[in-house]
This record gives structure tokens, sequence and C-alpha cells, in this order.
């Protein structure tokens, strides 16, 4: 394992300390209850997300002006605890009410619901949204179903302007909601990571390998199959988005999204066939992210994700933010 770090039991504490140390006019770091905030709390509602580390930039370099005002991390791949949780909200509460944008994970929707009730209990008004964008795996009223991936990032974008706004937090709900309602995300693998404790890739993939559907913690995908060229990538990954929901005729937003291994000149060759792809489709793009949005350590591989647009999410998507990771 060759990384730049420490003591691997250190990496969550020491990479949000280093991510506030860049931003010290914009950001504040909790110790021991590992969250980053922002810097001056705002008289709004705060909007707080989360999850497991090794998903970098998300979650914590999607706080500042205009996204988040908190988030709060676990461990690497693993659900931050609800004092962790409780923390943040703590923190972050000026008495206009928390959303929670939670990504679908058993142990995240765990946790920041027993966060939230504590929270209830205290008279902090708390409402939740699940981001479960991913449809590689069917969507359940019986299990957790879909996966929360990359489409997160536009979720944290609507809710985060919306609370810019002053709006109160029914309508930064319904908000980050309409967007939830309205994304749809596919990725697929080329390589395994490494977790920091373990030292050795988590599973393996051969050489002309590749997991259609594999998720950011390296869960199983749909297919296995061999290397395909960017433009096939592009149509199978999008394929499957497409037939889970119809943007045909519509704007969309885009974002062509690498999982922490992949060079930049790969994801923009895969922008290409993406663009090229729904053009054909009668699917008219608005905005384009190309870049490491949502990550899984070191893994390379990509995601897709569309998030269908009408005239209030683009002016929520195009309100300013100032974070570390998106700056508009």
């Amino acid at each position: 394992m060759k990384k730049i770090i420490n003591n691997p039991a250190d990496v969550v504490k020491e990479a949000l300390n280093g991510l506030c140390l860049a931003y010290p006019d914009q950001l504040e770091y909790i110790p021991g209850a590992e969250v980053i905030s922002r810097k001056e709390k705002g008289d709004k509602v705060a909007v707080i997300s989360g999850g497991g580390a090794g998903h970098e930039p998300l979650h914590a370099g999607f706080v500042g002006k205009g996204m988040l005002d908190a988030a709060v991390s676990g461990n690497v791949f693993s659900s931050p605890s609800p004092d962790r949780i409780g923390a943040a909200i703590e923190h972050m509460n000026a008495g206009k009410g928390i959303l929670l944008v939670v990504k679908n994970y058993s142990g995240d929707i765990m946790n920041f619901g027993l966060a939230s009730d504590l929270a209830d209990a205290d008279g902090i008004e708390v409402e939740t949204v699940v981001v479960k964008d991913d449809v590689a795996v069917p969507d359940s009223t019986f299990s957790t179903g879909r996966r929360g991936i990359a489409g997160t990032v536009f979720v944290h974008k609507i809710a985060g302007a919306m609370a810019e706004k002053g709006a109160p937090l029914s309508e930064v709900k319904r908000a980050a909601q309409h967007a939830i309602d309205n994304i749809r995300s596919m990725g697929m693998a080329m390589s395994p990571c490494t977790l920091p404790a373990v030292g050795k890739p988590g599973f393996s993939l051969g050489e002309d390998e590749i997991e259609i559907g594999m998720g950011i913690h390296g869960e199983p995908g749909v297919e296995r199959t061999s290397v395909k060229t960017a433009k096939e990538t592009a149509e199978i990954l999008l394929d499957h988005i497409l037939a889970d929901y119809d943007y045909t005729g519509s704007q969309v937003a885009v974002l062509v999204n690498g999982l922490g291994g992949t060079p930049l000149m790969e994801l923009y060759i895969l922008n290409q066939e993406v663009q090229r792809y729904l053009k054909e489709k009668g699917i008219a793009v608005y905005k384009t992210l190309v870049g490491n949005y949502t990550t899984a350590l070191d893994m390379t591989g990509c995601s897709i994700t569309l998030m269908k647009l009408d005239e209030e999410l683009k002016e929520l998507l195009d309100a300013p933010c100032d974070t570390p990771a998106l700056k508009l």
C-alpha cells in the first residue's frame, strides 16, 4: 500500500483538519465530532449532510455559501455516529430548522434518524431527505433499496441555494425532494480501491475486466464485462439511466464523475460521448460538471448523473455558491 498518510487510524481527522487549514476564512473543524462547518452561522435553515469518509470532496468539500452549512464524517466507508451528527445539528442550529441530506445506506438511515429524533426531543425542528439515485439497484419498499451516489452533489446544491434565499424549512425540503425525484445515476469500476486501515484491495477485477453498476464502496454491480471504449461506456451507462426515467425532450444537468483514480483526460473524453449520445436522444444539456465529485478513494472508474430541470431547478442550480469543491 502506497499512500500519503501518517497513521491509518488518523486519516479522517487529519484530512478534515487539512481541509480546514486550506480554507481558514470559510471553514471550521470540530475535532472529535469530525464535523466541518461554515465559520459563520447564518440566520436561516441549516443544510447538513454527511456519511463515511473516502468519497472526497463529498461531503465536507461542499460546505460553504450556497451549499452545505455542515458536513459530518464517519470513518472510511462507515456512517457517522448519532452523537457526531447531533454535534453538527447543535452547532449549526439557528432556530430556523435543519434539513438533513442522507444517502440511502442502512447505517446512514439509522444514525441520521436517531440524531434527528434526539434533536426533535430537544426542540430543534429537523427534516430529512434521502438520496437514492443509483439505478444499478432496484428501488424497494421492503429493503434499503437504491444507493445514494454522485447525484447527492446536485441535491446539496439545490437545497443549499433554497436555504440561502431564506426559504422556510418546508420549502427547502420540498426543493431538495424535487431534485431527488429528477436525478438518476449509474457508474462503473475498472479497479478496486484500497482502504488505509486494510492495506490491500477489497476485491479484484481482471486486467481486461470492468464492473458495470458497482457501488462507491465496492458493492456488486449488475455485470462484469470486458473493457469498453469511452463511446461504449457512455452508451451503456446512459441506457441504464434512460431505461429507468424518461428524460426525452427535457433539459438536464449532467455530472460526469470520477471515482478518484481516473484522469481528467479520460473523463473529458467520456463527457464528449455523453454529450453526443444525449443529443441523439433528444435531450438538451443545460449545464455540465466534469471531475471528481463523489469518489471511492483510489478506485478507477466513473459515474454519470442526470438531473431533469425545470425553471425552479435551473434557478437554484445557477445560484452562486462558494465551497472548496464547487464555485459558481
